[in-house]
């Protein structure tokens, strides 16, 4: 049985000979290695949110890009300490949470990419992302990108499809709207009634599926340009 098309952009779909065929015949450009947490969404929201939307968009945008782009598996979770007051809550220290993050890097390059985007899906994520950074790419020295998929959606989309004109917002109005366009099990519309917070009342499922529309188009063109070499990350200098 041959390897089914949908497969293939999943890096955990492949056996390794299916892998290794398209890595060293020169077909995959480039990999998306997923990020986000799993964590409490208010009432409304299940808890993996962060990451079964970050891993929509990453697979959108290899669809859209196949065959050259590649979905690592994503890691689920994340630095999520100031969510840890509600039970069930997953959380990584930063420096542990950094180590598997790089290795998984290291990994993915020393199978042969040298485009890789780190793609984020939680907001706990990026402050010490953009801390490490720098010493990343000073480590590794390819083209090495870490960035949040929101940060994708033009402000134009976002502010014609909501109401409350803030994106991204833990669980809010975005948020919302993105699960009940993507995976609408994932939304507990009787909870949104009763909880306290009501921003989450404002969304909507076709909103959601514009902005999400407009969030693949933008990452695409972003991992396009990585691919045809406009696209590049500054390696900082070494410290004389």
């Amino acid at each position: 049985m041959s390897q089914p098309e949908n497969d293939k952009l999943l890096l955990h779909r492949h056996t390794r000979r299916e892998f290794r065929e398209r890595m060293q015949g020169g077909e995959l450009k480039a990999c998306i290695i997923p990020v986000a947490a799993t964590e409490q969404h208010l009432e409304h929201l299940c808890m993996e949110h962060d990451w079964r939307s970050v891993m929509h968009i990453a697979t959108g945008v290899a669809e859209r890009l196949r065959p050259g782009v590649l979905v690592a598996p994503a890691m689920n979770l994340g630095i999520s300490e100031h969510h840890m007051r509600h039970i069930g809550t997953l959380s990584a220290l930063p420096g542990s949470w950094l180590s598997v993050l790089f290795d998984a890097i290291r990994s993915m390059h020393s199978a042969g990419f040298t485009n890789i985007l780190v793609l984020n899906g939680h907001g706990g994520n990026i402050a010490p992302c953009q801390g490490m950074w720098g010493q990343f790419l000073q480590r590794l020295e390819i083209n090495l990108h870490f960035e949040s998929y929101w940060d994708h959606l033009s402000p134009e989309i976002a502010e014609a499809n909501l109401t409350t004109k803030r994106w991204p917002g833990h669980a809010q109005e975005f948020e919302t709207a993105f699960a009940m366009a993507a995976f609408p099990e994932n939304v507990r519309t009787d909870a949104m009634q009763d909880q306290e917070d009501k921003e989450p009342l404002e969304a909507t499922a076709e909103a959601g599926q514009v902005m999400i529309d407009g969030i693949i188009d933008g990452v695409s063109k972003f991992v396009a340009g990585m691919i045809d070499g406009t696209n590049v990350a500054e390696i900082p200098p070494f410290n004389p």
